[in-house]
């Protein structure tokens, strides 16, 4: 399998150089004006690949430099396509050795060609590099010197570990809710009861909601807990509650589904989280389903609006509950257990340079622990908590709550490695509020190239590893828990807004569906970001299909060199779907799970491609 080829960073500039050095061994040894040219087009790229990289540390680099960046990566897809189209005549003609002798004929005219073509297809490499770098008018030599890149620790990630610490302040929150859901200690009979949990992203709402479903639940005869999420499926929602409270699963209408769900709980005390509202629309097509009857049944429900708030207790008992900041003794006891185990492991000597980056945080639960999974692998020195500091810079002071969250995002961004780097921009292919199963995304980042083999480890350890060190920096938070592994990971949805502004900056992903949808989007990495219209499939290098986007899905022969493509989940997908999937030679990684699809080409049976 290929190593670490490809990245947000760098393109295919580094899959592009080990193509061209199989060549120079094998195919094109014996001829040596086109090997001379290629060992010139290698060193050229490999600068470009390592230039690149410096370019990639710099937090702000300036807009001639973000151009450059930008044309060399798209550069190096073009020229990876055109290797690739000339190795796959090298293997057809591999495949044909007991053919007939006229089939032989033809191919070896086909092969001539091919050389022919490939030594032009050299120069014009050479050519389409000098234009870019004219545009450039030169090479800046000025950029800060990279950092080394942490040295991975192999160990099961230290999230399990870590829930306690992210629950601190939590307790007093939690029964604070109790208290005005259950009123005087017990359950009286009585109407139906909504608290509304609003604040700002990252101050610890749906886990806020969680504990407190988890506290209650058993008092209950039935419950669910559903996210909404800022573009919602509404029958998804309503499907899932009525799975949650019934166990019955439901494939009708809107309208049935509603009448459904409300004649269940007719005389049944249900306890209903509904998590990460957006708009009143979604809350007023919920609540027509929640009846109100008079078996004292309670409702949570979670967003960042007050409007919103507001609007979940207009028409029932409700309370709005406002979640604030940490105050400072407890912003302190979360940040300390999460980097040191304990507010008495922290040495006097950081003390002081601890409260320094606590009163920029300003109490944002998740800035604090987006901050201190950055800090927890590094060296516990002064010098290094001071780097940190002065990184915050005095713009922080400046900015809102938002944009503060933003800029300390960032800081954990640019902390990360590049290959780790391209791991968490690829998580932002997937919904709001999205389980994504961690096989399944090793798989694909081993598909993609983001990941390679290295000291005796194989590429799915190494993804493994990745996967853990993505958690210990609290960038993904694990969702199901093994006896001794996290199953499934979700992406916070602040996090999820800054990595998928970076990933369209970076060109690494294009939306289709609606304009700005985290829902009902595709991802297509490598493609052209714009209107569906505008978008080169030729280069695409992976798609990605939610339930309820086959609509959206083009045929297949228009991706000729596609690495990944996923349609897991899509109940709808049928034969037509996948005409031409035979012909995807690039194919790396096709996952058809949960799927109604059983049969697939025979010519597949010779890929090696990791099939789900």
């Amino acid at each position: 399998m290929e190593g670490f080829l490809v990245s947000a960073a760098t393109g295919a500039l580094k899959a592009v150089t080990v193509k061209l050095a199989t060549l120079l061994g094998d195919e094109l040894k014996n001829m040596k004006d086109v090997h001379k040219e290629i060992k010139s087009l290698s060193d050229e790229l490999n600068y470009m690949h390592a230039f690149l990289e410096k370019m990639s540390e710099e937090e702000n680099p300036d807009n001639q430099d973000k151009i450059w960046m930008t044309d060399v990566r798209e550069m190096s897809y073009d020229i990876e396509d055109s290797l690739d189209d000339f190795m796959i005549c090298i293997d057809d003609d591999k495949s044909a050795k007991k053919k007939s002798l006229m089939k032989k004929c033809t191919k070896l005219l086909d092969k001539m060609k091919a050389h022919k073509r490939i030594s032009k297809a050299i120069q014009e490499f050479k050519t389409q590099i000098r234009e870019v770098r004219d545009r450039n008018h030169r090479y800046r030599t000025g950029v800060t010197a990279t950092k080394d890149s942490h040295e991975m620790i192999d160990i099961r990630a230290q999230a399990i570990f870590k829930d306690a610490s992210e629950l601190v302040a939590i307790d007093e929150q939690k029964n604070e809710l109790i208290n005005l859901l259950i009123e005087d200690g017990s359950l009286s009979r009585h109407q139906v009861k909504v608290v509304a949990i609003v604040g700002l992203g990252g101050l610890g709402k749906t886990t806020l909601a969680n504990q407190v479903y988890e506290s209650l639940k058993d008092k209950f005869d039935c419950k669910a807990f559903v996210t909404v999420s800022r573009t919602p499926h509404m029958l998804e929602v309503l499907r899932t509650i009525l799975l949650d409270i019934s166990e019955q699963e439901y494939t009708g209408d809107m309208q049935h589904l509603i009448r459904k769900i409300s004649d269940f709980l007719q005389d049944k005390r249900y306890l209903i989280v509904v998590d990460d509202l957006w708009d009143s629309e979604s809350w007023e097509t919920i609540q027509n389903a929640l009846i109100k009857n008079s078996c004292a049944s309670r409702i949570i429900t979670t967003t960042r609006k007050i409007e919103v708030a507001q609007s979940c207790c207009t028409l029932r008992r409700g309370h709005i509950y406002k979640l604030c900041p940490l105050n400072p003794k407890n912003s302190r006891e979360l940040f300390l257990k999460r980097i040191f185990g304990s507010e008495e492991g922290c040495p006097s000597d950081l003390s002081e340079v601890c409260d320094d980056i606590l009163k920029k945080c300003d109490g944002l639960r998740l800035a604090i622990i987006a901050i201190a999974g950055l800090l927890a692998g590094k060296a516990p020195t002064v010098d290094e908590r001071n780097k940190v500091q002065c990184s915050f810079g005095h713009a922080l002071e400046r900015h809102s709550d938002v944009n503060r969250m933003i800029q300390i995002l960032s800081l954990s961004y640019f902390d990360l490695p590049p290959h780790l780097r391209s791991c968490l921009l690829y998580l932002s292919i997937f919904p709001e509020d999205y389980v994504i199963r961690k096989d399944r995304l090793i798989l694909r980042w081993i598909a993609e190239g983001f990941v390679h083999e290295e000291h005796g480890f194989t590429q799915y350890e190494i993804g493994d590893r990745c996967f853990n060190e993505l958690i210990n920096r609290s960038l993904i938070q694990p969702v199901d828990l093994g006896f001794f592994d996290v199953i499934c990971c979700r992406v916070h949805d602040t996090i999820l807004e800054f990595i998928l502004s970076k990933a369209v900056e970076e060109n690494f992903v294009t939306l289709f569906g609606l304009p700005n949808s985290l829902q009902d989007r595709n991802e297509v990495s490598g493609a052209i970001v714009g209107s569906r219209e505008k978008i080169i499939y030729y280069h695409v290098r992976a798609v990605v299909v939610f339930p309820g986007s086959l609509d959206s899905l083009p045929s297949l022969q228009k991706f000729k060199h596609l690495r990944v493509l996923d349609l897991e989940d899509c109940k709808g997908l049928q034969a037509h779907h996948l005409a031409h999937l035979a012909g995807l030679f690039a194919l790396r990684y096709l996952s058809l799970h949960d799927t109604r699809i059983d049969e697939l080409p025979e010519e597949l049976e010779s890929y090696s491609i990791y099939k789900h």
